[in-house]
């Protein structure tokens, strides 16, 4: 009986594969010959559908692909790939997945940091919004129309052409796509004065569960809430943001001063810095990042700051006078050049901003806080000793982005985006390596779990909060089948959204109370069968 039961498995098991691979392949089927039919004239759409059978399906797939964690040949893919050339097209992809049974996920430029915006566990339909990425720019009334798949760099690059003195409060990595990144809150070096990229949103373009085209007017104000930092894929396809641009001068200032741990009491600045940088004037931002080169842990401080170097200097002399910034520190550019300075990029040409390849693409895993109250000096040498253990990867860094200023201003309801008044700043570790043997991911994985626990006591808590954009699977997931409960999901949605969750919860069972536009980490429906 033993021995009969054993020979028959491999059997049972194939026949489950079978059925698995076969029922995934219908529903393909399905999707595809629904979307003949709601494309009368398929030769519409038909240069944009790619299915595995394609040959230029894979480079579609990965070119994207900004984590190479989800890179692998064992991770899942799309059963078709879309890339829209026009927002019309989407209304039928999304009506073919729902009647097929597919779930859909939505890229706008690949740097989701669990990889969600092109993975999933269940067959699914990627729309890929690499072709929606024209710019239209309106200098005298100092709007913008953004379509969501345009990059940062390409936004940028926009403005700068059409204004020397407009700018716009976006992210500092130029290869981020503007459609998760908005949606999202996204920070950059105008944050302390303007405010997020989110908060600069005036108005929307999204596709429901439907297949309706909505903008501000027609979605309401609830839906227009969420979007601006509740995380767009929830509520359905974002295809074109409104954002309000913002005055910045002629001349911005930057410097990059490098201290190290040992020998330039580099821990000690890094620790009187969250003393300073959150209190100082709206026109500076200084950053800190913490990184090990060869043997030694090296404190960088970086720093953009709105005017002319000679006030920056005698700014800085005043407030922070241990930093030691000279004036041949110092570097006067325009605000277009220094988004170009910020990603160690040459300033110029500027079409470079154009590039939608990061270079030197890495496998990464990141962690987020918020510190609401200065961390002790022995916890920062606490950080630079972990730093130092051979589990961490020679590429882990630390990152903290001062608060204050204008996001003191800005009440944590606005916008779903909680992290304001009392934050003093964000602080991230990245932990980044190169194609590696899955034991070595793991490992540094795994240290960036002990780093996290390391930070608790010095922290925010009740909740503990983490930035959205900086997703981490690890603070929790909902159920795959789609019915999660309220009670599951505020474990992760909590450290995100603060109280505000519970408005989102209300806002998506309005729009989506099927719970169609679904992940391991989107607000669920209100459900009084799954609480």
């Amino acid at each position: 009986m033993k021995t009969s039961s054993i020979s028959t498995l491999p059997f049972f098991l194939l026949l489950l594969l079978s059925s698995t691979f076969e029922a995934s392949a219908d529903k393909e089927d399905k999707f595809l010959q629904c979307l003949t039919y709601q494309f009368k004239n398929y030769s519409f759409i038909s240069n944009d559908v790619y299915t595995p059978s394609n040959s230029s399906y894979t480079s579609i797939l990965q070119f994207s692909i900004q984590n190479l964690r989800f890179a692998s040949e064992s991770t899942p893919k799309p059963r078709v790939i879309i890339t829209p050339e026009h927002e019309s097209q989407i209304p039928p992809v999304i009506r073919c997945a729902r009647q097929s049974g597919l779930e859909i996920r939505t890229r706008s430029g690949g740097h989701d940091l669990e990889g969600l915006s092109y993975v999933s566990q269940v067959p699914f339909v990627l729309i890929d919004l690499i072709n929606l990425s024209e710019v239209t720019v309106n200098a005298e009334e100092k709007t913008a129309w953004i379509e969501a798949g345009s990059t940062l760099g390409i936004v940028y690059y926009n403005i700068a052409k059409k204004s020397s003195t407009l700018g716009f409060p976006g992210g500092v990595c130029n290869t981020v796509g503007v459609g998760g990144h908005f949606s999202g809150g996204g920070y950059g070096t105008l944050m302390r004065k303007y405010g997020l990229a989110g908060d600069n949103v005036i108005d929307a373009r999204i596709i429901d569960v439907h297949g309706r085209i909505l903008d501000r007017k027609s979605m309401g104000e609830d839906l227009f809430w969420a979007i601006r930092g509740g995380g767009a894929a929830s509520f359905g396809v974002i295809t074109a943001w409104k954002v309000q641009l913002v005055d910045v001068p002629k001349t911005v200032t930057v410097f990059s001063i490098t201290k190290s741990v040992e020998e330039q009491n580099g821990t000690e600045l890094w620790h009187r810095w969250q003393y300073v940088a959150p209190k100082a004037e709206k026109d500076l931002f200084v950053d800190v990042t913490v990184l090990k080169v060869n043997t030694t842990v090296q404190v960088n401080f970086f720093s953009v700051f709105q005017g002319g170097a000679d006030r920056l200097v005698s700014y800085m002399q005043e407030i922070f006078p241990e930093l030691g910034l000279m004036r041949e520190d110092c570097i006067e550019m325009s605000w277009i050049q220094s988004t170009l300075f910020t990603s160690q990029l040459t300033i110029d040409p500027l079409d470079t901003l154009l590039n939608r390849t990061e270079p030197g693409r890495r496998q990464f895993k990141a962690k987020s806080d918020y510190v609401r109250t200065p961390i002790p000096l022995n916890v920062f040498k606490g950080m630079v000793s972990l730093l130092r253990e051979p589990e961490a990867s020679d590429e882990t860094i630390y990152y903290t982005v001062p608060y204050g200023g204008r996001m003191d201003e800005i009440s944590e309801s606005e916008t779903p985006f909680p992290h304001r008044a009392g934050a003093l700043y964000m602080l991230s570790s990245v932990a980044s390596w190169q194609n590696s043997e899955a034991a070595d991911a793991e490992n540094y994985i795994s240290w960036t779990r002990r780093y996290y626990e390391y930070m608790t006591p010095y922290v925010s808590s009740s909740p503990r909060e983490a930035y959205f954009n900086y997703r981490d699977l690890d603070i929790g997931v909902n159920n795959p089948n789609g019915k999660t409960s309220y009670a599951q999901a505020s474990v992760w949605g909590k450290k995100y959204y603060k109280d505000n969750f519970d408005r989102l919860v209300r806002v998506k069972t309005v729009v989506d109370p099927t719970n169609f536009f679904k992940n391991e980490q989107s607000i669920p429906p209100f459900n009084s069968r799954w609480t």
